[in-house]
């Protein structure tokens, strides 16, 4: 009696119709997104009118076809080059290669950074089987050839596959003559010292400055 009920519980969702579990499975594909937080997705949008279902569909088809590449910085647009891209008032001599438009954005809202971006879409991860070749570092390189940057700001992530796409990138870069740098990574503003993670403080006494 035990081994059957065991059995029913480790059965996941048995209840639902295939449609509806063809719509949690669908959901729960998404980044972030667990079973639980896909089940509750699929059963509000069944109970929805037939024009929200209609229209989230017409959204992610519409993005899908307008959404690209942009030529020059790899973000994504609708038309390229981006608009970023193509106002004249960014300052030439810096660019900033990020991991993805999540973190431009997050760069941009800043107002501290005035230069040129550069989207790689990803970072170097052997285990996820992400290679240098995934990204958009053949492109980079192409635009610093034909670029006259006088400084490269590598904002990877603070995690082991950001420190390694920058490492990577260095060892490209470097002999183009270009300064380089790494953003500061350590304490956050309000932080104290006695609950700061070992690898967050230790990071951040390499990452000191002049005074």
């Amino acid at each position: 009696m035990r081994a059957r009920l065991g059995k029913a519980e480790n059965s996941e969702y048995p209840m639902q119709t295939k449609a509806l579990q063809d719509l949690i499975d669908a959901f729960a594909k998404l980044p972030g997104i667990g079973r639980k937080s896909a089940t509750r997705l699929a059963f509000y949008l069944v109970r929805q009118p037939e024009e929200v279902s209609q229209e989230l569909a017409d959204a992610i088809l519409s993005a899908k076809e307008r959404i690209r590449f942009c030529e020059t910085c790899q973000n994504l647009c609708e038309n390229s080059p981006c608009e970023r891209c193509s106002k004249p008032v960014r300052d030439e001599n810096v660019l900033c290669v990020v991991e993805s438009p999540q973190d431009l954005i997050a760069i941009e809202a800043t107002r501290e950074f005035h230069g040129r971006f550069h989207v790689l879409h990803g970072a170097i991860s052997p285990l996820e089987g992400i290679t240098p070749n995934d990204l958009k570092i053949r492109e980079l390189m192409a635009r610093l050839t034909e670029s006259s940057f006088t400084e490269i700001i590598l904002a990877m992530n603070p995690s082991i596959e950001g420190e390694a796409t920058a490492a990577y990138l260095k060892r490209l870069i470097e002999p183009l003559g270009i300064t380089l740098s790494r953003i500061a990574s350590g304490l956050p503003m309000g932080a104290q010292l006695e609950y700061a993670d070992k690898a967050t403080l230790g990071r951040s006494l390499l990452d000191r400055r002049t005074l």
